[in-house]
Formats: structure tokens, C-alpha cells, sequence
């Protein structure tokens, strides 16, 4: 069973930046693609950011953002240790959200939508005042 966890959020103030992170760990991780999503209150959960898994760096890494955060937000993996993160910079209030991260173990065309991905971890709040 692998399981997923968040860590990183809190209470920031607009402008600041913010790291979060996902363990993922199990008796069998088999990983093709890991992603974060948010959902604000009364709306849907909406795609933030992938990562292709496979790679040798970064720098050859797939990566796919929401066009609302491409800017700011950067997201990294580290297979080794079975961990991914989002760096988000310049937080606006409309970043607040509960932040998720997931992996899917196969390709999916529809990376950007929460069924692509097998496993997620419960959540972390962001919220950011001004």
C-alpha cells in the first residue's frame, strides 16, 4: 500500500514563498508521474503543477504547470528518497487553498485532471493574508 503525505504549509503573508513537500512511501512505489493540486473553499480541486518521474535531472524532467502559476511555482522531485516538492513564490491571497499532492504509475494524456493519479495524500492548508 503506498501512502502519500504532505508537509510545508502554514500561514504566510502575501509576497513570501513557501516550500511543501510529499513523502511517498509504501511496501511497492511504482511512480510515473507525481502532481500537485489545490482546492479553494466552495470550488473544485484544480491541477497545479506534474512532474514526470523518470529522468535523470531536473533539467530533463517533463514538467507541466497551470497556466495561473507558471510564473511562481516550480515543482521538483528527488527519486532517491521517494520525494517531490512545490516551491511557490510570490503568494498572492488567491493562493490560498488546501494544497495535495499525488502520483500516478502509468502515462495518462489527462495528467492535468485528478483521475490520472492513484494516490494522494490528505491535503495541507496554505493560507495567505495581505
Amino acid at each position: 500500500q503506498v501512502q502519500v503525505k504532505e508537509f510545508g504549509g502554514g500561514l504566510v503573508q502575501a509576497g513570501d514563498s513557501l516550500r511543501l513537500s510529499c513523502v511517498v512511501s509504501g511496501l511497492t512505489v511504482n511512480i510515473f508521474h507525481a502532481g500537485w493540486f489545490r482546492q479553494a473553499p466552495g470550488k473544485d480541486r484544480d491541477f497545479v503543477a506534474r512532474i514526470r518521474w523518470n529522468g535523470g535531472t531536473t533539467y530533463y524532467a517533463d514538467f507541466v504547470y497551470a497556466d495561473s502559476v507558471k510564473d511562481r511555482f516550480l515543482i521538483s522531485r528527488d527519486k532517491a528518497k521517494n520525494t517531490f516538492s512545490l516551491e511557490i513564490g510570490s503568494l498572492k491571497p488567491e493562493d490560498t487553498a488546501v494544497y495535495y499532492c499525488a502520483t500516478g504509475s502509468s502515462y495518462r494524456p489527462d495528467y492535468g485532471t485528478p483521475g490520472a493519479y492513484d494516490y494522494w495524500g490528505q491535503g495541507i492548508q496554505v493560507t495567505v493574508t495581505s
